[in-house]
């Protein structure tokens, strides 16, 4: 029961990361890119080591594929949010249709 439940997870963390890579190729600008392969990215790979973790039982491999799990489900977003700074910080222009620039509100209230 246990090896269902992690092929389940392999599965659903791999079409995580194939929409992750979709919205690579397809999103307008680097903003929305990065949202896409982060989010995507971070919780299918999560998913996948569990994954593994579960098939491959109380072992060796499985406490591997925990700590990086862990690792980049701590690294992946506070790494995205590092890219989006300084892609703003250093003049990286946001797509013409975007609505929302909280940098800006954030910049113009100091």
């Amino acid at each position: 029961m246990i090896d269902i439940i992690g092929y389940i997870l392999i599965i659903i963390g791999i079409l995580f990361d194939i929409f992750g890579c979709i919205g690579l190729v397809r999103f307008p600008d680097v903003y929305n890119r990065l949202q896409a392969s982060t989010k995507c990215v971070t919780l299918g790979t999560f998913l996948l080591l569990i994954g593994v973790a579960l098939v491959c039982g109380w072992s060796a491999l499985s406490m591997k594929a925990i700590i990086c799990a862990v690792f980049i489900l701590i690294t992946s977003p506070t790494a995205a949010h590092a890219i989006a700074k300084g892609a703003y910080a250093s003049g990286v222009e946001l797509w013409e249709n975007s609505v929302v620039d909280k940098y800006a509100e954030e910049i113009d209230h100091h």
